[in-house]
């Protein structure tokens, strides 16, 4: 009889807020060829010489602004969605981080200790696909099974960017910050290089190569990140029914020179509130967790760059994180 187990993932977290914990995590985080996509001697001349140096320090203090008392906060929110997965389901849960700890081995063989296990459900909580993210944690576990020879099947779960009952979620969440007075929303995604996206297309003729290629129908999409946030965004706008005049879609977190999706976040936050917005809301979908991007790069730098461009409040939407309607959401995913 098959006995299952359910691996969350997510992407991860130095250990501490200083220098050489976040210069360790940012190692090997950007060392991963699905992230800095070039040849791996390039990629360690970047890493080695143009991030390494300076990065660990800026990203120390981003960190240590939103520190919580027992850990990084992607750990902590991540670790009570488990605990409350855990409540729900009567088979083990586990949380990995694909950087970091706890990592995707350590837990794969905690799972495996109870050799009744045959088949692991791995659900990498991102809801759009990207190689950065789910091929290169997908990759992470299944090569944990082939170093350890674990005898279980590896299911993967489905990018959920469209699922239905994640968008009522999603919409849920948001329902008190869309019922008070607010100028504008803004989504915004994690920015991934244009190159990511064009690289994906077979085709090599549609993404980012046709006008309205997102709304276009192709099998491109499958794989198509920018595709995908907007169609999680059009579901939300016309599940929330908000007017096409008071919200856009932006992209945050770049790095490096490199040609990324656009427009970038920063950026829209000035143009909103030059054109008179004072109210702003932001919602982060990229991420079912809160997380350095959302509670240091848009609350507290974000309300800086509104402000200084004679904005006046902007309110960050918070992730999914253990909220109780996205538990129940897990849950029937695991039944």
């Amino acid at each position: 009889m098959t006995k299952k187990a359910f691996l969350l993932a997510n992407l991860g977290s130095p250990d501490s807020a200083n220098i050489p914990a976040v210069r360790k995590y940012l190692n090997q985080f950007l060392m991963d060829p699905y992230v800095i996509q070039v040849p791996w001697i390039l990629r360690r001349l970047i890493v080695s010489l143009f991030v390494l140096p300076s990065r660990p320090k800026a990203s120390a203090k981003a960190y240590q602004s939103v520190w919580l008392d027992n850990g990084s906060p992607l750990i902590v929110l991540s670790e009570r969605l488990k605990e409350a997965l855990q409540k729900k389901v009567s088979q083990p849960v586990a949380m990995a981080m694909r950087y970091g700890n706890p990592s995707i081995e350590s837990q794969l063989l905690a799972l495996t200790n109870d050799t009744d296990i045959t088949e692991v459900i791995f659900i990498p909580l991102y809801p759009h696909f990207a190689e950065s993210t789910i091929t290169t944690s997908v990759e992470q576990a299944r090569d944990v099974i082939d170093k350890h020879h674990l005898n279980i099947k590896l299911t993967v779960l489905d990018p959920f960017y469209a699922q239905p009952d994640y968008i009522q979620a999603l919409v849920s969440s948001a329902q008190t910050y869309l019922e008070q007075p607010y100028d504008h929303i803004l989504f915004s995604y994690h920015g991934l290089p244009e190159s990511h996206i064009s690289k994906l297309d077979s085709s090599g003729s549609h993404c980012l190569k046709q006008p309205n290629c997102c709304q276009t129908s192709h099998p491109a999409h499958k794989t198509c990140y920018r595709h995908q946030v907007m169609r999680t965004t059009q579901l939300f706008v016309e599940k929330a029914k908000i007017p096409t005049d008071k919200y856009s879609v932006a992209f945050q977190s770049r790095l490096g020179r490199a040609k990324w999706l656009g427009p970038n976040t920063e950026d829209c936050l000035r143009d909103l509130a030059t054109r008179g917005c004072k109210n702003v809301l932001v919602i982060c979908p990229a991420f079912v967790t809160d997380c350095l991007e959302t509670l240091e790069e848009i609350a507290i730098r974000g309300q800086e760059v509104f402000s200084e461009a004679g904005g006046e409040n902007l309110t960050l939407i918070p992730c999914l994180n253990d909220q109780p309607e996205w538990v129940d959401v897990l849950t029937s995913w695991c039944n």
